[in-house]
């Protein structure tokens, strides 16, 4: 028989967004369908073919639901989207909850088909351009490897399918240990750089520094407690009773070596990467350079703010958005924002994120600390300015439906006079007892900023934003490197690297040592990444989770009241001159009564997987 199948130049166009510095590499017109067999005869086919298994990266994270929700970083505001079911701990085969395609059993064994059938075809493809091939090769090996590594980061050990399996194959197949999947996507993220060394890449797709880093990120994981069955076992009885461990991490072997080698793999990928945006610094930044550079790094170049830096692009590998495709992930603003702009208010951060976010001088903020408590927001880490709008923030012009000239956002509620001089009290735009729309604010009393394009033009519905996703930064890549170099006693090199990372912040070095220099790191990277998809996987694999993971929704709630002979009339603006306002943080738990159970350290293989598939053995907890 011959098989034919519809070409994935077309799977790419519908997938789309990729793109390079002047042209979508995914707009393309392409033919319905092409014989399999010509596919490989033809280099232009074959590319297309290799670039619609990028279509498995979806939308990267800007999902409507962020994977933030599923941390102590966000909640999700809107109800039946299934994220509860994770963020409660009631998971199981027959019901998984929300499941992002980014990481889907499903779709990601999909795409690994695809890259085995390109690796198999590519070494009898018959045109000539030898140049070609080694580079579709490379993206072939780097796509199989990424998405092998989502499916061991979610799942633990899974089955590696290498070959490309005929109609009516047995397709029953065992899990293959922790230690062969983490062997594979090694060699594959290898073979990947090999192949792509020095090969000029458009922006979106594979590269040299791309599989090192990527590499780097497996071999850290790898090594982390989660990983090593000794110490997973004595931090988790219920894991400790799966009978085969062997599927979620090491039983034997030198732990050290695994660092030494993350260490190895991350300094490796920071040479390839380059040093990064402005970690060059000896000395902190102004707090107001500290905000811009965090902004500019998150815009990547793609703002057309002024007061943004261009050039602030870390991104060594990630899916870039163009206007010529409507795509979901260009409406993070929309999707995000606050809803008094006509915003959705869909991943907004908790008090939780919020107050582990330093004062300027360095020194945690406290709710028991009165100075802190009559003004949190004030005095803050800059990247909180450049993450979250509280209430008092300021943003954009406000749609035209909407009376606040101040273009703050107003999350309290506050006492106003009416025209007869009648007092009263007013709920903010921006609640969900909203004048301009009362069904989508935010539970917490904050708002998402950060990948929210200030630009502002962009406020409402009809506008959209084509900010990058950063899969991997050079920031995760220092951050790696720290982490290693912790691990192995090495904390001079480790501080160093922390403190640049501050410094380009605007916060000052750190002068911390052992457990606290730990904690410390662990802290840093928790505020710098954050919303980047890094927070979830880190608590488990720190298995730490029951403690941030697992903890209560804290939300605030702000009340302004008149000072002593003071008052104000409509419309409303922030006036600490005019009101006494009061923050007081509130434990919520009828949205989401957040709960940590340890079987969720992995997720599930499906009731359907498990039938489909006699050999495979399901993760621990979830077989009652």
């Amino acid at each position: 028989m011959k098989l034919k199948y519809k070409s994935l130049l077309l799977i790419a166009l519908l997938g789309g967004g990729l793109a390079s510095c002047d042209t979508d590499f995914l707009d393309v017109t392409p033919p319905t369908e092409i014989p399999s067999e010509e596919a490989w005869k033809d280099g232009a086919l074959a590319e297309g073919f290799v670039t619609g298994i990028y279509a498995g990266l979806q939308q990267g994270g800007f999902s409507e639901q962020m994977l933030a929700s599923l941390t102590d970083e966000a909640v999700f505001t809107h109800t039946g989207r299934n994220i509860n079911t994770v963020n409660e701990g009631s998971l199981s085969p027959s019901n998984l909850g929300w499941v992002d395609d980014t990481y889907g059993w499903g779709p990601m064994y999909t795409r690994i088909r695809a890259t085995n059938i390109a690796l198999t075809n590519l070494v009898t493809a018959t045109f000539s351009d030898e140049t070609l091939k080694a580079r579709l090769k490379g993206e072939a090996y780097f796509l199989r490897a990424y998405y092998y590594q989502q499916l061991i980061r979610y799942y633990g050990a899974v089955p590696i399918i290498k070959k490309v399996y005929a109609l009516n194959e047995d397709y029953s197949v065992p899990r293959n240990t922790w230690d062969e999947c983490v062997k594979q996507i090694v060699s594959d993220a290898d073979s990947a750089a090999l192949l792509l060394d020095g090969k000029n890449l458009a922006k979106g797709r594979a590269s040299k520094a791309a599989a090192l880093a990527l590499k780097a990120r497996v071999l850290l994981y790898a090594a982390s407690d989660l990983h090593d069955v000794p110490t997973m076992k004595a931090k988790s009885a219920a894991l400790a009773a799966f009978t085969n461990p062997e599927f979620l991490g090491y039983t034997s072997g030198d732990r050290k070596a695994r660092w030494t080698a993350a260490q190895a793999a991350a300094k490796a990928a920071l040479d390839a990467s380059g040093n990064g945006y402005k970690l060059n610094l000896t000395a902190p930044v102004t707090p107001e350079q500290g905000r811009l550079n965090y902004i500019s790094l998150a815009m990547a170049g793609a703002s057309a703010d002024k007061s943004l830096d261009a050039s602030a692009n870390d991104i060594v590998f990630g899916r870039y958005f163009t206007p010529s495709q409507n795509e979901g992930a260009r409406q993070t603003g929309l999707n995000n924002g606050p809803n008094g702009y006509h915003n959705w208010a869909g991943n907004t951060p908790i008090g939780t994120l919020v107050d582990d976010y330093e004062m300027m001088d360095g020194t945690p903020f406290s709710w028991t600390n009165p100075t802190h408590k009559a003004s949190p927001y004030v005095n803050r880490d800059p990247r909180f300015y450049a993450t979250v709008m509280y209430d008092g923030a300021n943003w954009k012009p406000r749609p035209s439906d909407a009376k606040d000239p101040a273009n703050q956002v107003q999350t309290g509620a506050y006492d106003l006079l009416d025209d007869k001089g009648v007092l009263f009290n007013r709920k903010g735009l921006d609640t969900r007892s909203s004048s301009i729309e009362d069904w989508n604010g935010s539970r917490t009393g904050y708002y998402m900023r950060k990948f929210i394009d200030p630009n502002p033009s962009l406020y409402d519905n009809t506008d959209r934003q084509n900010i990058p996703w950063p899969f991997i930064r050079v920031t995760e890549n220092v951050f790696n490197y720290i982490e290693a170099s912790i691990e192995l006693g090495e904390e001079a090199v480790a501080l160093e690297w922390l403190n640049k990372i501050r410094f380009r912040a605007g916060m000052p070095a750190l002068k911390v040592s052992g457990a606290a220099l730990k904690e410390a790191f662990r802290h840093e990277k928790r505020i710098e990444m954050a919303y980047e998809e890094q927070r979830y996987h880190d608590a488990r694999r720190w298995m730490v989770a029951p403690a941030t993971l697992g903890r209560s929704l804290q939300y605030i709630n702000v009340i302004g009241k008149f000072k002593a002979g003071k008052s104000m009339k409509e419309p409303y603006h922030y006036d600490p001159t005019v009101y006494d306002y009061t923050y007081t943080p509130v434990e919520e738990k009828s949205h989401e009564n957040r709960t940590w159970v340890d079987k969720m350290y992995f997720r599930p293989f499906s009731r359907d997987e498990m039938n489909r598939n006699a050999k495979l053995v399901q993760n621990p907890g979830y077989d009652k």
